[in-house]
């Protein structure tokens, strides 16, 4: 039986990419949000989720660390898709035709330069793929959309600019996630653990919270804050470690942890990718 991989947006959208390359030959369940995507693993319609976390161009693309403790899932993997973007509009248009470029925030954002070059007005859309059926809505060569090769051939769309992404080296890395948690058994490989917690209220807590990590040799490769609903006070911290639990040292780290902080919530621990 086929595995059922959700993701958000719309056939041709990154995201479908993503999870085409990480889960071949699935079944791919397109949703309109992040939550709705995570949801429906959660009540067990589909097996993963594959979700965008960050890009290298255009930095943080989703709050997952405010969703996932609400849904219970864990991350079992991440993926690094290279995004390169395409100026796509109606056949037979010519790019001095166009006037205006729909797209995603983040894609509008990683081809700014591009846009800015040719006087093209940026408007923001939901999706990526999702603006190529606004081009074919609008049935206007002034307007055009943003997106994948992929969605260009979906919706009978036309490449005018090829890569016009700013950055070359542009990236989008993407979390893994499931119902069950899934942690392999430390093999000597680099891996990578994340977690949430919430810094107890005392003076230099957070400092004292993450000492542990720095005695004992483990490196945060990321750490965000946000605050919780209906509070400016109470912060929460996600974190990433290049760690496993089974390691001596990422034990002791955490020991370490408890003493200032609250309400510490495992997300997930798995292979870091080999791209990193």
């Amino acid at each position: 039986m086929n595995l059922k991989v959700a993701y958000q947006g719309v056939p041709g959208a990154y995201s479908h990419i993503a999870a085409q390359n990480v889960y071949p030959d699935s079944e791919y369940v397109a949703c309109e949000t992040f939550a709705e995507a995570m949801n429906r693993v959660q009540s067990g319609e589909v097996d993963f989720a594959v979700i965008p976390v960050e890009n290298s161009t255009a930095g943080r693309v989703s709050d997952v660390h405010f969703l996932l403790p609400k849904t219970g899932l864990s991350i079992v993997g991440e993926y690094f898709l290279p995004i390169h973007h395409q100026l796509l509009a109606l056949k037979g248009t010519k790019l001095q035709d166009i006037k205006t470029a729909m797209s995603h925030p983040q894609a509008l954002a990683q081809s700014a330069e591009f846009l800015a070059a040719h006087g093209i007005v940026p408007e923001a859309r939901i999706d990526t793929a999702k603006s190529c059926e606004f081009v074919l809505e609008y049935n206007d060569k002034s307007k055009a959309a943003i997106a994948s090769v992929l969605a260009g051939k979906i919706y009978g769309l036309e490449v005018v600019a090829e890569n016009i992404e700013t950055m070359k080296n542009n990236t989008t890395r993407f979390l893994l996630m499931s119902r069950e948690a899934i942690v392999p058994e430390y093999d000597g490989e680099a891996f990578m653990t994340s977690f949430i917690f919430k810094a107890r209220n005392i003076p230099a807590a957070l400092y004292k919270a993450l000492g542990g990590f720095a005695t004992n040799g483990i490196n945060l490769t990321k750490i965000e804050s946000y605050l919780e609903k209906g509070s400016f006070v109470s912060a929460q911290f996600y974190v990433e470690v290049e760690a496993h639990p089974a390691q001596k040292s990422f034990q002791n780290a955490m020991e370490e942890l408890k003493f200032f902080a609250e309400n510490i919530h495992m997300l997930g621990t798995y292979y870091a990718a080999k791209s990193r």
